[in-house]
């Protein structure tokens, strides 16, 4: 049986299927893994895939079997995020509608419909919500911004130096933080930071992933996980280009 089906998580978040069709599909390239420590004086520059990639909006797909899917259409190239990959797919002549492809990987879509295949099986896909990309200009200096809830919190990471805010507790609590970085993953997007200030440790990491805000369902490139003073905050987030 090529998929199956495990119990939702929580609702919001990404009902994931046990063989999926997007495991081992070809992931966009890029430098790999990098652990040590690295300290700098210059913000670091992180993986393409946290970022729209020049589109205007994030779009949602509803499948069958269940999976939830993130897209990005720019002008060359769509950037899709499963619950396991993210991945950049290129035009590919089609009939009717618009198909991407990448390797064995293909998106077709037509209005609001799309197929999603690849050696793994396919995907019956219709749009759900949509969401506007992050601007320089909606959000000045800021390179990354990430968000959750039950409690409200946010983070902007500086696009100039290794520096991040954080507000939590429904905005009763706000720091400005140095960090460095633990973990560098260019070509599976992620990210590992933690504070270089010894007074206030910390702990961030960003995953090239789908994900989905867990009250209002809008869809995000990248999951986000922040641990701090004993606990640990979960939620969503995106790439902010120049």
């Amino acid at each position: 049986m090529l998929f199956r089906r495990l119990p939702l998580l929580r609702p919001g978040l990404l009902l994931v299927v046990g063989s999926l069709l997007l495991v081992g599909c070809a992931t966009p390239s890029g430098n790999g893994p990098r652990s040590a420590d690295t300290v700098s004086s210059t913000a670091p520059l992180l993986p393409s895939m946290l970022f729209p990639g020049g589109a205007e909006r994030f779009e949602a797909w509803r499948c069958t079997p269940q999976q939830d899917l993130v897209t990005a259409f720019g002008k060359r190239e769509l950037r899709l995020w499963s619950a396991h990959g993210a991945y950049r797919l290129t035009p590919a002549v089609v009939a009717s509608g618009a198909r991407y492809q990448q390797g064995d990987l293909s998106f077709w879509n037509k209005g609001g419909e799309a197929v999603v295949e690849s050696a793994n099986g396919k995907l019956d896909c219709r749009a759900d919500m949509a969401r506007a990309a992050l601007t320089r200009q909606q959000r000045p200096g800021v390179m990354f911004h990430g968000r959750g809830n039950e409690p409200g919190w946010n983070v902007n990471l500086a696009h100039d130096a290794p520096e991040l805010t954080l507000v939590l507790d429904y905005g009763t609590r706000e720091m400005t933080l140095p960090y460095r970085v633990i973990g560098m993953d260019n070509a599976n997007g992620r990210v590992a930071l933690a504070s270089a200030a010894a007074q206030q440790p910390f702990e961030l990491r960003l995953e090239a992933r789908a994900c989905f805000d867990d009250m209002s369902g809008e869809p995000f490139p990248a999951r986000v996980t922040l641990s701090i003073d004993g606990e640990t905050y979960r939620g969503c987030g995106q790439g902010i280009a120049p």
